[in-house]
């Protein structure tokens, strides 16, 4: 009866994205990788939640949230303000410049060059981090919620395997054969599934603790664990109070306004209120997040308490324990689709940045519009290959989750801080932002994994990589603004409207942005 369902919901939502994008006329760029420019807010939001909500969050924030409590909540909550952000400053322009990818501004802005590095850094930050680790984590995390290699009768190792190429098959099927609205279409449906499924996990915890009352099981938790309630943390937490304030909304404004695998579901609306509206609703339901993703955690703590080695095991062993068995097979299916969603949203991004910024940049600079496409597919399939290849292999690494979050930094930091001085300075030249970009790379490669293994080894201390992240963000743009004061453009650069979407704001944008940011500082205060 648990596959039934599992099987049935699955195919429900592959129905729907193929009746939803059918008429979609994908042998065109903006067809195959904006969705033909026609996404609603509600699709862009539902999108956008999915492709950021998958398996290293559920299980990782919940498992931070176990040995920490609430204040790894800043990963969540900030984003709110940063997607706020972007929908009243980058995609205004991004829609104005009728922009498919992020890098062909930087072409416009800066040359050739800087956008080919750009998407370069892309394409390597997907290839080596994110698709690996979304396929490995999403089969970790199914085969031990439901215990695939009993059922299959199989070892850990080869259920791994299996499970892998599973996600790894269906979701290349999503991505590279769908293109961006089949993505969208089945992200949304399958929000709409994570949000009952994610908040019948804390509820049925909650019912548990408190025998059968929501309020008495809450009151219970808050009471018996005070310390898990405080927002703040200090300098020796995972997220330090002081982070909020430095590299934590760098990193927020890079994943939510400048990352092609979040910011394309954006680029594809039907216009500029469309696309606010998208990102305004996705920026409140990001305020619910930590109600999937940190308190089931600590409603595990409260539980199990120090009975679970690996933190990690938190969330998979809350499921299994409160979890109805009739209930099993849905909620397997929607976290299959969160899984799915983060997989193949980052592979259409790569076929994407691959197929306009590289092979119609590069290979064949007069190919029409369908080869494009067609060259995009091509590679999508040998990079979803390459990275079902390379993720079964991660069960051998140790700290691995750590070990990502710093290594993202080597390219977020470097591309925000040339997209910001981009659409805020007229003179600073291309050599500035290639100066930026490698000096980016190179400093925080040298920072992170040079001098603090050798300090940290010495038994010195070493500033937080958020804050690393900050101070390097600052110097490259110091960098870029006196290189632009010493060799300034010969002409001012001036953004062009293409006139390809109506970009007239949503005339609740501000009202509705400035009620969100007081949300989330209110919860601060009132946790604090």
């Amino acid at each position: 009866m648990q596959f039934v369902t599992f099987l049935g919901f699955t195919i429900l939502v592959a129905i729907i994205s193929y009746l939803a994008s059918r008429k979609t006329n994908e042998s065109s760029s903006d067809g195959y990788f904006l969705g033909g420019r026609s996404l609603t807010g509600i699709v862009i939001a539902g999108s956008l939640l999915l492709t950021n909500l998958s398996t290293e969050q559920i299980v990782g924030l919940n498992g931070a949230a176990f040995k920490e409590g609430i204040l790894v909540m800043a990963w969540e909550t900030l984003a709110a303000i940063a997607m706020v952000i972007t929908a009243v400053f980058l995609l205004p322009r991004y829609l104005k410049g009728g922009i498919t990818t992020v890098p062909q501004f930087l072409e416009r802005r800066y040359d050739k060059m800087t956008k080919t590095l750009t998407s370069g850094l892309f394409l390597s930050g997907y290839v080596i981090v994110l698709l690996p680790i979304v396929l490995y984590s999403g089969a970790l995390a199914i085969n031990t919620m439901f215990n695939v290699p009993e059922i299959l009768g199989v070892s850990d190792t080869k259920a791994l395997w299996i499970t892998v190429w599973s996600i790894g098959i269906i979701g290349s099927i999503y991505a590279v054969f769908g293109g961006l609205k089949a993505v969208a279409v089945s992200d949304t449906i399958n929000a709409i599934g994570l949000l009952i499924g994610g908040l019948m996990i804390p509820i049925f915890g909650l019912l548990a603790i408190g025998e059968g009352s929501l309020v008495s099981g809450l009151t219970t938790i808050i009471d018996t664990h005070p310390e898990k309630f405080k927002s703040l943390g200090n300098e020796t937490a995972s997220v330090p109070f002081s982070t909020i304030f430095t590299g934590m909304m760098l990193v927020q404004l890079f994943y939510w306004g400048t990352n092609q695998a979040i910011i394309q579901r954006a680029l594809g609306a039907k216009n500029l209120k469309e696309g606010q509206k998208g990102l305004l609703l996705a920026s409140f339901l990001k305020i619910l997040g930590p109600l999937m993703v940190v308190l089931p955690g600590i409603i595990a703590y409260h539980m199990f308490g120090n009975t679970l080695e690996n933190p990690d095991e938190a969330y998979p062993t809350l499921v299994a324990k409160v979890l109805p068995l009739g209930l099993v097979g849905f909620f397997a299916a929607v976290l299959f689709g969160a899984i799915l969603s983060s997989f193949n949203s980052a592979l259409n991004s790569s076929v994407t940045l691959f197929g306009i910024d590289i092979y119609k940049s590069y290979i064949k600079e007069d190919a029409t519009e369908k080869e494009v496409v067609k060259a995009g597919k091509t590679f999508g399939l040998g990079l979803a290959a390459l990275a079902m290849c390379i993720a079964p292999l991660l069960a051998n690494a140790s700290s691995i989750f750590e070990y990502l979050q710093e290594v993202n930094g080597c390219y977020s930091i470097p591309i925000l801080t040339i997209i910001v001085v981009g659409y805020t300075t007229k003179y600073v030249p291309a050599i500035a932002a290639k100066i930026a970009l490698i000096s980016g790379v190179i400093l925080y490669s040298i920072s992170q994994f040079m001098i603090k293994p050798i300090l940290i080894a010495s038994g010195g201390e070493y500033p937080h990589f958020l804050h690393i992240m900050a101070i390097l963000f600052v110097i490259n743009i110091i960098i870029m603004l006196i290189i632009g004061k010493m060799y300034p453009r010969n002409e001012a650069y001036i953004q062009k409207y293409t006139e390809q979407v109506d970009i007239n704001p949503w005339k609740y944008l501000k009202i509705t942005g400035i009620a969100i940011s007081i949300i989330v500082i209110s919860i601060y205060i009132y946790f604090a």
